[in-house]
């Protein structure tokens, strides 16, 4: 299977459009603009959506416009499903299990699987990582990472 350089813009372009579309969607539910205490939770994101909207619409029209020949070819398909699999397998179950396991469990697989790390080392920097985003987001921003199904049956 080979994927020219055409098909794999419009496919990148599709993508990141639809994230932009969906961040802007989301920002509105949290309100845009001015409010008497500011500026709303949802502008700056916003922003981001419509910046993503626009940069995708680029590449799109790019990708189109300079067609080029094969890029991808069967050795670097599977390089690329062995980077693209797992990072999908992450962002999919940070609704059931949440950020801090779904991280931790994306590091450990990462260094003991593609890096060949040993296993200490892998479980070591997975509980890292997960205390470092507890640390940074929860204690010092008071930010809320999504805990998942699994945390609220918890109590988490």
């Amino acid at each position: 299977m080979m994927v020219s350089g055409r098909s794999l813009e419009t496919a990148t372009a599709l993508i990141t459009g639809a994230f932009g579309a969906a961040v802007v969607v989301s920002s509105l539910d949290n309100g845009i603009g001015w409010s008497a205490a500011g500026v709303e939770s949802g502008t700056f994101p916003f922003i981001v959506g419509l910046v993503i909207l626009a940069g995708s619409v680029f590449n799109l029209v790019q990708g189109w416009l300079h067609a080029r020949v094969v890029i991808l070819g069967p050795s670097e398909l599977k390089r690329l499903g062995i980077l693209f699999v797992p990072a999908a397998v992450y962002v999919g179950i940070i609704p059931l299990i949440g950020m801090y396991l779904a991280s931790a469990g994306y590091v450990f697989g990462a260094l003991a699987w593609h890096k060949r790390g040993s296993l200490l080392f892998s479980a070591l920097a997975a509980i890292g990582a997960a205390l470092a985003l507890y640390l940074i987001f929860e204690l010092t921003f008071q930010i809320s990472l999504p805990r998942g199904a699994l945390g609220t049956i918890i109590g988490f």
